[in-house]
């Protein structure tokens, strides 16, 4: 018999096993290769060539040539990583690949930010020691007092702070001013006002000089504001890193290889990407389904609950559709491989979810937007104090003129407007996390706070996303635990959640199992057998139907128990109808009050769910929910999303499973279950620990309280720039002759700062 056509694992040609030169054996098996070069690189390490892993590695170091994008600015992109134009921040890829790669900025800023510490905090000591006259360093070093606060700052601003200033510069050039250009501005005033004051004291006029005729330094204000800033970009870069993680687990859900049939009917195993449309594929019991296909021998129970929402699996027959990444029940198939790669649905929701992260807008806009004003009018003042002292002012009018608008860019340090964000948003996320509500980052607070509907799915939302045992309707005068007790006698050894929700309910009864014998399985309709000598059989309609089983005096009953959503599962006992077991995924105790809750505070509610539409209208009646979007796949949750955003609606999204990740990534803020996915976790902005909804009610008003807090703290932030500025310009000195010292301009900054961390504080007595 003629050995089929092998593909080469490495650079995946086709190559016949009867001519091939090059082969190897790996794990029993051998693998044929098209050269000696490819055989070499499979032979160094072979599984991670089996697995993937080698593919994967190539495709990032080929990354150089890849697109990128800013992840606030989604209009920027550019071959090859860099920087962005418009706010500094380091370029991310568009595409993602199933391996992490390393961020080689979070790991410069860490280092940055760990040497930066270590000087800057003996800096900081020896600052505020001065101020008391039992721990004056002053007194202690005399002249070298200044220069060795000037030793200690000159790492950190000049080396640990170096990309702010690179970024800053660069934001001028770009003509759009930003953080960058505040952290700049700040932070040189006042390094190289210090460093004047050191190395040229004469410049310094006397009005500027403590009685005993020491210079007012800032090195420490511009060191700890170098060191801040970093601390903001570690923690803002390690929540950027987590977007990455959610797109890998995603890809991550298909398995690394496939069961691929050859022409002489042999299964063998093989990388997935070397599964072309047509092949025929093998998936075993329990395996995940390697791509999307349709079935073509044999029958199975698929679990789709990622991409359906739906808990129990679905019944797969001949011709039916098949998932990639969807998990295989208890039987063995055959399919024929139809979507692969980027085709995929998991490959199409990876870029849904990706494109609809990019297009968030961080609050540190909010910050950015007010730079574009507020840097011009600081940097046009500062040369306005320069000109006119220089011009009027006394003599030295030149020294007076420097200083004046030295003490201008002082005042305007943004050390407040840098923490009047990260301050707010760290202590409302530790208030959040003892209310059981984790929070990804300010932007999705602030979206929280203003959202006017949601959209929220059903399974494992509302519900409890498990099937349980909800009632007994037992007829022609059978027992009711009888019954149950029949039922899980058939169902002992299934793993269908159908079968253990009535198990697990018997052994809440303390109910022992019969003894069953001639047990058979009919796929897609029950099961049935002898359970104590009495022919039992446990199923749907169409299994009573070849059981010779009237169900007219129980139909009725079930369509009603249908119509509310529920299941029903018929029982005959010896040729008789013996009564109906209803199973149903039930409603979260605490749903109705929280929905209601939502409602009183102006949000409207629509539910977005994959079940049919029946089921989904009774849990809708239930909750007293209007509006339902039913039979939806993933790309349709998304696309509603969309489609409210465009008619203007501020939207939250609300779910639990894979097959909501792209809609909670698209909406205004995503809102996951901590009970679901981890994918749907990493997707949204905000996480519900424990899976309820009355959660959901706290985070809104945490949200509410913490944008409140934000806008506080910038108002504070800039109120005491703006008033400042215009002293620290000599305005006052023509009517009082008096002139803000840069002492007092530093008092002022730091008031700023305590006036926005304890503003900041008082979140953690806020009521939720």
């Amino acid at each position: 018999m003629t050995e089929p056509i092998a593909k080469d694992p490495v650079c995946g040609m086709d190559v016949d096993p009867a001519t091939a030169k090059h082969q190897h054996d790996h794990a029993g098996e051998i693998y044929y290769f098209c050269g000696a070069r490819c055989c070499e690189r499979f032979a160094e390490r072979p599984g991670d060539w089996l697995s993937g892993k080698a593919q994967a590695e190539i495709a990032a170091n080929a990354s150089k040539d890849a697109r990128y994008t800013c992840p606030m600015h989604p209009e920027i992109e550019q071959i090859g990583p860099g920087s962005c134009p418009k706010c500094g921040m380091a370029l991310e890829p568009m595409t993602f690949s199933a391996e992490a790669e390393p961020n080689h900025e979070l790991i410069d800023f860490i280092r940055r930010f760990w040497i930066g510490g270590v000087f800057a905090l003996p800096l900081l000591l020896m600052a505020m020691g001065d101020m008391l006259p039992f721990l004056s360093f002053h007194a202690w070093l005399g002249a070298g007092f200044g220069w060795t606060q000037l030793i200690l700052a000159s790492p950190v601003v000049l080396w640990a702070g170096a990309p702010f200033f690179v970024r800053g510069w660069q934001s001028i050039g770009n003509r759009s001013p930003n953080m960058f250009t505040l952290i700049a501005l700040g932070t040189g005033a006042a390094y190289l006002y210090s460093l004047v004051a050191v190395v040229l004291p004469g410049l310094v006029p006397d009005a500027f000089k403590a009685m005993n005729g020491a210079v007012a330094l800032y090195f420490e204000s511009a060191a700890v504001i170098i060191v801040l800033v970093l601390l903001g970009q570690m923690l803002e870069l390690r929540a950027r890193e987590r977007t990455g993680d959610a797109l890998r687990a995603l890809l991550n859900l298909t398995p690394d290889v496939a069961l691929r049939i050859g022409p002489n009917g042999e299964a063998t195993e093989v990388a997935l990407d070397a599964v072309v449309a047509g092949d025929l594929l093998r998936v075993r019991p329990g395996d995940r389904l390697p791509v999307d296909g349709r079935l073509v021998e044999g029958s199975s129970a698929v679990d789709e609950s990622m991409i359906s929402g739906e808990p129990m699996p679905l019944t797969k027959a001949q011709g039916d559709l098949l998932i990639g990444g969807t998990v295989n029940g208890t039987g063995s198939f055959v399919m024929r491989a139809e979507n692969v790669g980027a085709d995929t649905m998991l490959a199409r929701i990876v870029d849904m979810v990706a494109q609809a992260q990019r297009s968030k807008a961080p609050i540190q806009r909010l910050a950015d937007r007010v730079a574009e004003w507020f840097v011009p009018l600081v940097v046009l003042s500062a040369i306005l104090a320069f000109a006119v002292w220089a011009i009027w002012g006394p003599p030295p009018a030149l020294a007076f003129a420097v200083v004046a608008a030295v003490s201008v860019l002082i005042i305007a340090c943004p050390c407040a407007l840098g923490l009047a964000t990260p301050m707010s948003v760290m202590v409302a996320t530790g208030r959040g996390a003892s209310a059981g509500v984790l929070v990804r980052d300010a932007a999705a607070l602030e979206s929280l706070a203003k959202v006017d509907l949601l959209l929220v799915d059903k399974t494992g939302t509302l519900t409890a996303g498990r099937p349980s045992l909800t009632s007994i309707i037992p007829a022609n005068d059978f027992d009711g635990d009888t019954l149950l007790r029949f039922a899980a006698t058939l169902e002992r050894d299934s793993e269908h959640p159908l079968g253990a929700a009535i198990c697990k309910a018997a052994s809440e009864r303390d109910l022992e199992p019969g003894v069953l014998s001639g047990f058979t399985s009919i796929t897609g309709k029950g099961v049935s057998g002898q359970v104590d000598g009495h022919a039992v059989g446990l199923g749907n309609a169409a299994l009573m139907t070849d059981l010779g089983v009237s169900l007219k005096a129980l139909q009725d009953r079930a369509d009603i128990l249908r119509g509310e959503g529920a299941t029903a599962v018929f029982v005959a006992v010896d040729g008789q109808a013996a009564g109906v077991l209803v199973v149903s995924d039930s409603i979260k105790e605490t749903t109705p009050a929280a929905l209601a809750a939502l409602r009183d505070d102006g949000i409207e509610i629509v539910m977005v769910t994959g079940d049919n539409r029946r089921t989904a209208e009774a849990v809708a009646v239930k909750l007293g929910i209007d509006q339902v979007e039913a039979d939806v796949l993933p790309a349709d949750k998304e696309a509603i999303v969309r489609r409210y955003q465009a008619a203007g609606r501020r939207v939250a999204m609300a779910g639990d499973g894979i097959n909501d990740a792209p809609a909670l990534a698209r909406a205004d803020v995503g809102i996951a279950m901590g009970t679901g996915t981890d994918v749907a976790i990493e997707s949204a902005g905000i996480t519900l620990i424990n899976g309820d909804l009355s959660a959901l009610v706290r985070a809104r008003h945490l949200a509410s309280a913490t944008l409140r807090n934000i806008r506080q703290n910038l108002f504070f932030a800039f109120v005491y720039n703006a008033a400042g500025v215009p002293l620290a310009a000599g305005i006052l000195f023509p009517f009082l002759g008096i002139l803000l010292s840069p002492m007092v301009a530093a008092a002022a900054m730091s008031l700023s700062s305590v006036s926005v961390i304890g503003n900041a504080l008082r979140l953690r007595n806020v009521k939720l």
